[in-house]
């Protein structure tokens, strides 16, 4: 008896711990969907772990521009694109550009979202009853519009409270998923540090997957929607100070560390195989020659809960954004939200009414991502660094170091993104 309640009592402390992460739990929600396990997994599979050095400075550089908008926001109770419009010179039309493009990013990275995770569901189904294949219904497409139809349903819950459990359910099982994948298959110690050494892959398709891992782990969307989320959490500069820094590395360290096992696993399985990733069932299929169905419903539980927890933030981040230009305040009761998000889920059919190769979808949209970076980066450096505005709270010389070395990480990414376009189209 005592047993039991001893068990159950740990069981309620994990949870409580796991429920008391803070805003923090976004940006693992925007950064890590299946845009990302599909860049993991295609780069793993293709490059072993030669990237991981892409990896590493993506997520030292979002820790702390997640750091520098929360902080900000603690300070002068502004948020990132409202604060733009404010107080730079030409600030609307840079907070203009800004809400633009990380809208068409997300939303096309929306599209390639729900294709993968319906298609994943597709090919499990297909799998333990093989004879879903031989209807003639477009299956994919009413399983994309069911997860769409749910999601928009629990978005019309509205509250801040309600989406933070819900990702941190979601986050909690893709992780546990993709790290305890790595008792599976792992790579080399070897492979792991010479990934440490900054090199690009030349062979086609190594810049954009390079862009892509930017574009993915280094996510705009990230820093601006912090604001917003550290004032939803009613967060103060005096009592949650300490706790807003502890929460932005905390989640850059997860995301690190998540990314890297999903980018180990299709080392580990499918690089020294000789295979690549070409299509969704290549990638869900990942472990099943070295584990069986077990492993691969583990990773298929993985990867549809990471493309779950990015749906949420993705149909969120038009109305963020919107709501951060106009005033610093989201109303998700509103008329605004609603029908925002409602053409947000519409145009994400779009890629699986239309039969579009998921994988390619992602990859592409995560390119796009990396356009607006150096904007995002330079107003956050402007902003922190105006003594009027951060009435006195001068940031640290480590923080502006880091900063100003992700503006000029973001410039150098732009240019390679620029450059893959070009040689993909």
């Amino acid at each position: 008896m005592q047993n039991s309640i001893g068990k159950t009592s740990i069981l309620k402390k994990i949870l409580s711990l796991v429920l008391a992460f803070g805003p923090g739990i976004f940006a693992i929600g925007y950064t890590i969907g299946t845009g990302s396990v599909t860049s993991m997994t295609v780069a793993g599979s293709t490059y072993g772990m030669e990237l991981l050095w892409v990896l590493v400075l993506s997520c030292l550089f979002s820790g702390a521009l997640i750091y520098a908008y929360g902080h900000y926001a603690l300070v002068t109770g502004e948020t990132g694109l409202y604060a733009f419009r404010k107080h730079m010179k030409m600030g609307k039309l840079v907070a203009i550009l800004v809400l633009v493009g990380i809208s068409f990013g997300q939303w096309n990275s929306l599209m390639g979202i729900l294709g993968i995770s319906s298609s994943i569901v597709f090919e499990i189904l297909a799998i333990y009853f093989p004879a879903i294949i031989e209807t003639d219904m477009n299956v994919v497409l009413i399983i994309a519009v069911i997860i769409i139809v749910i999601m928009y349903i629990l978005l019309l819950q509205g509250k801040y409270t309600f989406f933070e459990k819900v990702l941190v359910i979601f986050v909690t099982i893709m992780g546990f998923s993709f790290l305890f994948s790595l008792f599976f298959v792992h790579p080399l110690p070897t492979e792991v540090l010479k990934g440490l050494v900054p090199s690009v892959p030349n062979v086609k398709g190594g810049k954009m997957m390079v862009a892509a891992f930017v574009g993915t782990t280094m996510a705009s969307a990230t820093f601006l929607s912090r604001p917003l989320f550290v004032k939803g959490k009613g967060w103060t500069l005096k009592k949650n100070g300490d706790q807003q820094k502890k929460d932005a590395i905390i989640a850059a360290f997860l995301v690190f560390l998540i990314s890297g096992a999903i980018m180990a696993v299709a080392c580990g399985a499918l690089f020294h195989e000789g295979k690549s990733v070409v299509t969704v069932l290549d990638m869900v299929g990942t472990l099943e020659p070295v584990a069986g169905k077990f492993a691969l419903t583990l990773f298929f539980f993985g990867t549809l809960s990471a493309g779950l927890s990015s749906i949420f933030p993705c149909l969120l981040i038009a109305p963020i954004l919107l709501a951060d230009y106009q005033s610093g305040e989201l109303d998700t009761n509103s008329s605004q939200f609603k029908v925002i998000t409602a053409f947000a889920c519409l145009f994400a059919l779009v890629g699986p009414a239309f039969g579009a190769n998921a994988i390619e979808v992602q990859i592409l949209s995560q390119v796009f991502n990396v356009f607006v970076l150096p904007l995002v980066v330079a107003g956050i450096l402007f902003l922190i660094n105006n003594e009027t505005v951060m009435k006195g709270y001068k940031p640290h010389w480590m923080l502006n170091t880091l900063i100003v070395a992700a503006f000029i990480f973001a410039c150098v990414i732009s240019y390679n993104g620029v450059l893959a376009l070009f040689e993909y189209f």
